[in-house]
């Protein structure tokens, strides 16, 4: 059984850089052909997709958020980490890290969540 837990800093200053950790046990962050993505919720609204780190090292990221975002991994720790810069109160919402297979990754379709962790931007 995989699972994801995300943890970081429940509350980050407009301008700041925010930081989030997802750790992944059960299974590993490089096995083929899984990828492992970033999604928020904010408040009211549906769910925005970041980006991802595949189990190759390889990046994309969502073309609204390319400019602010990088998603790196450490293997060693089965971690994979989200840095999003820049940060407003719109960047408020509950984070979640979410693996999915090559074959559902385009429809949006994730086995396995993380059970989301919120983060406010506020001074």
């Amino acid at each position: 059984q995989v699972q994801l837990q995300e943890s970081g800093p429940g509350l980050v200053k407009p301008s700041q850089t925010l930081s989030l950790t997802c750790t992944v046990s059960g299974g590993s962050i490089t096995t083929n052909y899984y990828y492992w993505s970033w999604i928020r919720q904010p408040p009211g609204k549906g769910l925005e997709w970041i980006g991802y780190i595949a189990y190759s090292g390889s990046t994309y990221y969502s073309p609204s958020l390319k400019s602010r975002t990088s998603i790196s991994r450490d293997t060693s720790k089965n971690q994979f980490t989200l840095q999003l810069s820049s940060v407003t109160p719109e960047d408020t919402a509950v984070y979640y890290c979410a693996r999915a297979d090559e074959n559902r990754l385009a429809m949006g379709e994730y086995d396995y969540w993380g059970q989301g962790t919120q983060v406010t931007v506020s001074s």
